[in-house]
């Protein structure tokens, strides 16, 4: 590699930094602002061309993108609404594939049939990046966001193995129906199995090490040491990495607090710099893929692509509506399970947050450069993915704000959990103190008593009046130490009750983040000092 090279993917990754902290500085959606900067800049003069490898964006981006998402989700929400995330992530990426493959192949009489289904296959899966940051930042409520989120982290495996058998039928490697099934569900039993063991394996041994730049140093490399298994293995590496990041995730808050601290950090910056370059670089293939048509009409073109991007908009609507309600109607258990009907606007907010990200423009890249339409296909699946990412994308806060959908609900309950965690925490801790005392461990430092029962009352209080509630010599250990060492002891003490409170389903995982988190710093203080 020249140094020209490494120059240019130097000013991308910068370029790319520029734009995305202006569109935070004005409370723009990044994602959005990055695909037209790119867009622009790909005719621009003296603009490097930025091939997107589709290589480098299944093995270097992906893997980290989504354990970050996965360590980020919550398991037990995500558990809760498995049927819901299995409709969209399995069922409607399918049932996508079939539709655009075949209204593509009676368009398009030229292009055979497991051709357009292999460009179905291509744009069915969602990237809910766009929709998660403009979704959490309106406040949208934490069932369809938890929705999102699944669909975002499962339904890729979904589709590049639909898009795998479509374009093995077309090169003359392709198998049955049964044989892809069989395939399929390999791919994914075998997935979930790897992404167990590595994160168990990765769970024992992020329990033993206390320092935080050793085991996020490892974090940083489970997620392409999970995906590598799996693809070297022919299951899913996507099913696997998102298998572990779900693991961890959950058992996050029995690793050292310096290792929480530090790996928020970490995956928040990883997130920042690997999405900005990836939709700046979405946007930089405008040019490319435009001058590699030829021979057809211009106007003819478009009109293909503007109608199969209907057709993708118009399927997910079509899709959810039944998908959300014929189930229920049909199942006594399914209303046992889920008491609570789907309001009508979760499923219109949902419906229209569909759009497509780079995983779609990679495996379109991905072709063989011999397959049938290739050129016209990579233009499809650019249209359809700038398309969706714009209009919906752009429309998508409307939407919301529309139908006055919002967590305002949800943010008062977790606050009111908060309260009453925070105050059986400190009920808790106050008791362990009292058994040292009793145990005659605080004879002689009265003083450090009163401290620590002030400062943990104190933090109770904090908590309810959220909610308005009412303010409410040698040898010998000194005082400080004496302090540190009880009041860390304590803070064990609170972080049991609060991982207890979350196992019993009594707080969410977002509460125990919050209140973890708080711990964290407070013991990070104590150390430091």
């Amino acid at each position: 590699m020249d140094i020209s090279t490494v120059a240019g993917l130097v000013l991308l990754a910068v370029g790319a930094l520029v734009v995305a902290g202006t569109a935070r500085r004005r409370d723009l959606s990044a994602p959005l602002l990055l695909v037209i900067v790119g867009l622009v800049l790909s005719y621009v003069p003296g603009v490097p061309e930025y091939r997107l490898n589709p290589d480098v964006v299944l093995l270097v981006f992906l893997p980290p993108l989504l354990y970050s998402a996965a360590l980020d989700s919550s398991y037990l929400r995500l558990r809760d609404t498995a049927r819901a995330v299995g409709l969209l992530s399995v069922g409607l990426v399918l049932f996508t594939t079939v539709v655009i493959g075949m209204v593509a192949h009676l368009m398009i009489p030229r292009l055979p049939l497991a051709a357009a289904f292999a460009l179905g296959a291509i744009v069915a899966p969602p990237d809910a990046v766009a929709a998660v940051a403009i979704g959490r930042r309106l406040g949208l409520p934490r069932r369809p966001l938890t929705i999102l989120i699944g669909e975002s982290l499962f339904n890729d495996a979904t589709a590049l193995t639909a898009f795998r058998v479509a374009v093995g039928a077309v090169v003359g490697t392709g198998v049955g129906l049964v044989q892809a099934g069989g395939a399929f569900l390999y791919a994914a039993g075998a997935g979930v199995a790897i992404g167990l063991a590595i994160a168990y394996a990765a769970g024992l041994v992020l329990r033993r090490f206390t320092d935080a730049l050793v085991t996020n140093g490892m974090s940083l490399l489970l997620p392409y040491v999970a995906y590598l298994a799996g693809e070297l293995t022919h299951a899913s590496g996507v099913i696997a990495v998102v298998i572990v990041g779900l693991y961890l995730g959950y058992r996050m808050s029995h690793y050292s607090y310096g290792t929480r601290l530090l790996s928020n950090a970490v995956w928040q910056v990883a997130d920042f710099i690997l999405e900005s370059i990836v939709f700046i670089l979405i946007g930089l293939q405008l040019r490319p893929i435009v001058l590699g048509l030829k021979g057809e009409s211009p106007a003819r073109i478009v009109t293909y692509a503007l109608v199969l991007l209907l057709v993708v908009v118009v399927t997910r609507v079509v899709w959810m509506i039944p998908s959300t309600y014929v189930p229920r109607i049909l199942s006594k258990r399914i209303r046992r399970r889920e008491p609570v009907r789907p309001p009508w606007r979760y499923v219109v907010v949902l419906s229209w947050a569909g759009m497509r990200g780079v995983v779609s423009l990679a495996a379109a890249f991905a072709l063989p450069r011999d397959f049938p339409e290739r050129d016209l296909l990579l233009f499809v699946t650019f249209v359809i993915v700038i398309g969706t990412l714009v209009v919906q994308g752009l429309s998508f806060p409307w939407l919301i704000r529309k139908l006055g959908v919002s967590n305002e609900r949800e943010r008062y309950q977790d606050d009111l959990h908060e309260a009453a965690a925070q105050q059986a925490a400190a009920d808790a801790a106050l008791a362990r103190l009292d058994e040292m005392i009793a145990d005659g461990v605080l004879a002689v430092h009265e003083e450090v008593v009163e401290v620590l029962r002030a400062r943990t009352e104190r933090r109770a209080l904090h908590a309810w009046e959220r909610l308005g509630g009412g303010t409410g010599p040698e040898g010998e250990e000194t005082p400080a130490s004496l302090y540190r060492r009880l009041r860390r002891e304590m803070i064990d003490t609170e972080r049991d009750v609060i991982i207890r409170l979350r196992d019993e389903r009594r707080i969410d995982d977002e509460v125990l983040r919050r209140m973890m988190q708080e711990l964290d710093f407070e013991e990070a203080t104590l150390v430091r000092d």
